[in-house]
């Protein structure tokens, strides 16, 4: 991260010759073709070998917020058929239909259901609500529609729990946002559960979670470049989420209703369309007027937004925090992520994604093909730079002990590690830091081999170098046993056939991950599991919340692994999981 140009450049050149080395049949086939056919839809289907559905999952969405709009906006209609939304709170059904029109980014990350089910030709929001039914008042009257086979969750953390489990009791399949729950016996319970339910036909509830660089192609190529042996052995991982956050300007602090600064917004919005800006001039293009108009509409919704009282009704709660600060109940709702009780903080909002991606670079290199779980965390944090307006960090840093492919002793048989230790110094670091208030080198993932480094930027950008000099080409041809080697160059081609599995504007993955949930819906069978399954999820969460844990002691905890067994009770905070005859 933080390379020139030009280092960039070289890195992104050597990853796309690796990759059309590693993978020259694979990809000059299929996704070759589906790319240059223009059926870039198509491309996850083809890549993760998961086919067209005849018939959409009829599918209801459960918060339609920030992320639910992320997810909304990453439907696939020939997969997913959404026929309800459920949330409290006005301004986020309004964005659910009209999307984000606050910058162009936010607009491509939410374009809203009516861009998303453009071919069903709904003009506005009212011809939309003939096909999907709105819930307002909680999301129990949803969860009663037998129309409705599966849900996707995107409510606030704390959310999670309750609202998985009380769909898959009424038969529903479920895609709920990272984390799985908000302690690990939740995460247990709701594995156990998924295990046990059966939808109205008699087949097993699918349980997936939202972590979705398992379904990105950018970081599956990653893998295989792993499994391939291009960067030898992996010794060191290094991971941050670093962004320029601070008091006043909070991405997690959004404005609330009330708010003078919204007010001052929607004037001088509306002053650009009534041509008396003093800046912006008016509007004459059509689709300039149509942009101004949906951003004033958008503005007006969020000064409309929920009541306090709505809040209190679904639980959430006014405190007096520390230092005096006076948060009421729809603060709580809004800003969900900054308190504790409700969220997870840096660790489970970032830095549960970027552990998840060291561990799937890590489990490729495992004989056993298990995935990779730490030994044991060193972890510091604290609230140095916001006032007393939160109870998370805004920073903080780990260390992460993992095994290495040596560590235990049978791994090397490819049976199941026994956890009987064969060579102790057979361990790798992960290094993680998450911070506000300076955003440099952004976010990502540092690969350290003793062949190469892989670098991947902010889940778009992978980039390949020979050992540990950025300025130096990697080259790369088909060694012996038909493994890449670096001492020469001879790709025949492959940068063209990668550079189509790898395009300008990389899917992170949320699309495939909702696509495949789908399929796997759709052809039951043991072996059609998600990506990111119960078990894996499982594991994802235990490591956040254990360094939480870390976080708050200031020191190391050592992972037992019972905490990653969904049929053990025991818990890194010593909370209890029902039995699964308990949770049907």
């Amino acid at each position: 991260m933080n390379l020139s140009p030009e280092e960039k450049k070289i890195g992104k050149e050597n990853f796309q010759e690796a990759v059309g080395t590693t993978r020259r049949d694979f990809l000059k086939g299929s996704i070759a073709a589906t790319v240059a056919a223009g059926s870039v839809g198509a491309l996850g289907g083809y890549y993760f070998n998961y086919k067209k559905i005849d018939d959409p999952l009829r599918v209801g969405v459960i918060g339609t917020g920030d992320e639910g709009g992320v997810l909304l906006g990453a439907i696939n209609p020939d997969y997913v058929d959404v026929v309800a939304i459920a949330d409290i709170r006005p301004y986020s059904v309004h964005r659910a239909f009209y999307g984000d029109w606050y910058s162009p980014g936010a607009h491509e990350a939410r374009p809203g259901l009516l861009d998303v089910y453009k071919r069903e030709g709904w003009a506005d929001r009212s011809a939309a609500e003939n096909h999907i039914k709105v819930y307002t008042d909680g999301y129990d009257a949803l969860l009663d529609d037998p129309n409705i086979e599966a849900v996707i969750i995107a409510l606030p953390l704390h959310m999670h729990h309750p609202a998985a489990m009380a769909a898959m009791r009424k038969g529903k399949h479920v895609l709920t946002e990272k984390l799985m729950a908000h302690d690990v016996a939740q995460c247990k319970e709701l594995a156990r559960a998924a295990g046990n339910l059966r939808d109205p036909s008699g087949n097993p509830i699918i349980l997936a979670v939202g972590h979705q660089r398992h379904y990105s192609i950018l970081y599956d190529n990653a893998v295989d470049q792993i499994k391939q042996g291009l960067l030898g052995d992996i010794h060191h991982i290094r991971a941050q989420w670093h962004r320029a956050n601070m008091p006043g300007n909070d991405s997690w602090q959004p404005p609330l209703p009330g708010d003078k600064k919204l007010e001052g917004d929607l004037k001088s919005w509306e002053s650009v369309l009534a041509g008396k800006h003093k800046v912006v001039p008016k509007p004459t293009d059509p689709k300039a007027i149509a942009e101004w108009t949906r951003k004033i509409e958008q503005k007006r919704a969020q000064i409309n937004d929920a009541s306090n009282d709505l809040a209190e009704k679904y639980g959430y709660q006014a405190a007096v925090l520390e230092g005096g600060y006076n948060r009421t109940a729809l603060e709580e709702l809004i800003r969900w992520r900054l308190w504790n009780r409700t969220g997870g903080g840096l660790m489970a909002e970032l830095g549960s994604h970027q552990l998840d991606a060291a561990s799937i670079f890590l489990t490729a290199q495992r004989r056993d093909g298990r995935k990779a779980k730490p030994l044991s965390v060193v972890a510091v944090g604290g609230r140095s730079l916001f006032p007393h307006d939160r109870d998370c960090e805004d920073h903080v840093y780990c260390n992460f002990e993992f095994p290495g492919p040596g560590y235990y002793e049978d791994e090397a048989s490819h049976t199941v590690a026994s956890h009987t230790v064969a060579n102790p110094n057979e361990k790798i670091v992960v290094t993680y830091s998450s911070i506000n208030g300076n955003g440099f080198g952004g976010w990502g993932e540092i690969v350290f081999g003793t062949k190469g480094t892989l670098i991947l930027e902010q889940e778009q950008d992978a980039l390949l170098f020979a050992g540990s000099n950025t300025g130096t080409k990697i080259e790369v041809r088909p060694g012996a046993g038909g493994k890449p080697s670096l001492d020469t160059y001879e790709t025949g081609g492959g940068a063209a056939v990668a550079q189509a599995a790898t395009a300008e504007n990389t899917s992170r993955g949320y699309r495939e991950e909702i696509e495949h949930w789908a399929w796997c819906i759709r052809n039951p069978a043991p072996e059609h599991q998600p990506r990111c399954k119960p078990e894996v999820a499982l594991a994802d969460a235990v490591i956040a919340l254990t360094s939480n844990i870390a976080i708050a002691k200031g020191g190391r905890i050592d992972f037992e692994h019972e905490w990653f067994d969904v049929e053990s009770d025991v818990t890194p905070d010593g909370s209890k999981p029902a039995s699964a005859t308990n949770l049907t």
